[in-house]
C-alpha cells in the first residue's frame, strides 16, 4: 500500500511489528488502568470511544475493564497490531492510516496516546481536525510534551519522533475546547510506570472553531 508520508510507511512495516511485540498487554494494561481511572473520574456519560492509533489495544483493554459497556473503535495502520486488536470483543477496527481515516460517526471521547509524536508535523492540523470532528464531547491527548516543537532521534531513526504542545495547538485551533484536567506519568513511578507522558483532557463547550 502506498502511504502519504514516510512516517506511515515506517509504522505500517516491520518496525511497527517489533514495537507491538515489545509492548505486550501483560506489561502495559495495569499502568493504563491506573491512568484511565484518573481520567474518567473527570468525565461523565462515556458510552463510546475511538482511539487513533491503537496498536495492539493495550489502552482499549484497560478502558474496557473500567467501562465494560463502552462502544469501542480503533484506527490502526499495522496489520500485525490489528490481529491483536481483533481479540478485543466488540471493538470496531478501521484498518487504515489516521491520515486516510474519514467517517461522520461521532464518539463521546476521541483518544490519542503516544501517536501524535510520530506523525509528520505537516499533517498535524489534519489530524487535529479528525480528533475534533469525531468527538461528541471529550478529547484525550497523552503524548511527550515540549513547549516548542522539537525533533528527537528515535531508536537511531531521524524524523520519526516529534515533541510539542499538541494539546495547546488543538485548543488554539478550536476555541470551544476547554481544558478539564491534565497530569504527568513518570517512568520511575514505583507501581505504575509509563513513558514520561503528559495527558490532557479537553471538553467541547460551544460549537465555534477557528477555520
Amino acid at each position: 500500500m502506498k502511504y502519504k508520508t514516510e512516517q506511515e510507511d515506517f509504522w505500517a512495516g516491520e518496525f511497527g511489528v517489533e514495537y507491538s511485540k515489545r509492548n505486550s498487554r501483560e506489561v502495559t494494561v495495569a499502568p493504563n488502568i491506573r491512568l484511565f481511572s484518573r481520567i474518567f473520574e473527570r468525565t461523565q456519560g462515556i458510552t463510546s470511544l475511538i482511539e487513533f492509533g491503537s496498536n495492539i489495544g493495550s489502552n482499549l483493554t484497560a478502558i474496557r475493564s473500567l467501562l465494560p459497556r463502552v462502544d469501542l473503535a480503533a484506527i490502526e495502520i499495522n496489520e500485525f497490531a490489528r490481529e491483536e486488536l481483533a481479540k478485543i470483543e466488540a471493538c470496531q477496527v478501521y484498518a487504515e492510516s489516521i491520515l486516510s481515516y474519514s467517517s461522520e460517526k461521532k464518539y463521546d471521547m476521541t483518544l490519542v496516546k503516544g501517536v501524535l509524536i510520530h506523525i509528520n508535523p505537516d499533517e498535524l492540523q489534519s489530524v487535529y481536525r479528525k480528533l475534533y470532528d469525531s468527538s461528541r464531547r471529550y478529547i484525550c491527548i497523552a503524548e511527550y510534551y515540549n513547549p516548542r516543537p522539537v525533533e528527537v532521534v528515535y531508536r537511531g531513526h531521524e524524523r520519526r519522533l516529534f515533541k510539542r504542545d499538541f494539546a495547546g495547538e488543538i485548543m488554539d485551533r478550536f476555541d470551544d475546547l476547554a481544558l478539564i484536567d491534565y497530569g504527568f506519568i513518570y517512568h520511575r513511578d514505583p507501581v505504575f510506570p509509563q513513558d514520561d507522558l503528559t495527558w490532557f483532557l479537553l471538553e467541547k463547550q460551544d460549537r465555534k472553531s477557528k477555520a
